[in-house]
């Protein structure tokens, strides 16, 4: 299970930045109901789905991507894999432009970001988040 980057996946990704645009590339798997045991704060009055705890992430987190000069680029729902491990399937997956890695790094580490990050962490069963550059 991969939720959260590690501090050296995040210190490679600062250290291989170029001065560019990055796309972030997230493939989702949400778990069938969502786990606020994290964050209980968070926690809704009844049990929901991994999927809505990903939508409130998204509500929470949608003003301030475009205050970074943020853009969510494409959201779609994943098909099985035509290459690839059979048993490794999305739910979901997106692509999120930023100005830079620096400002995504920023964005990721914001106190009003950091508020609702619960909401992923409850909501994903699996995740992964490669970044792109221009080639």
């Amino acid at each position: 299970m991969h939720i959260q980057p590690t501090r050296e996946q995040l210190e490679a990704l600062r250290a291989t930045a170029g001065g560019g645009p990055v796309v972030m590339l997230n493939l989702l798997r949400f778990r069938n109901e969502a786990d606020y045991s994290a964050s209980p704060e968070l926690a809704p009055a009844e049990p929901i789905s991994g999927s809505g705890a990903y939508r409130r992430y998204e509500e929470h987190v949608s003003h301030l991507l475009s205050s970074f000069g943020g853009e969510l680029v494409f959201a779609g729902h994943a098909q099985a894999s035509v290459i690839g491990p059979e048993d490794e399937q999305w739910d979901v997956v997106l692509l999120v432009r930023y100005p830079d890695v620096e400002t995504f790094l920023r964005f990721t580490n914001d106190e009003d970001y950091l508020a609702g990050v619960g909401h992923r962490t409850a909501a994903l069963e699996d995740s992964r988040l490669v970044p792109l550059t221009q080639r």
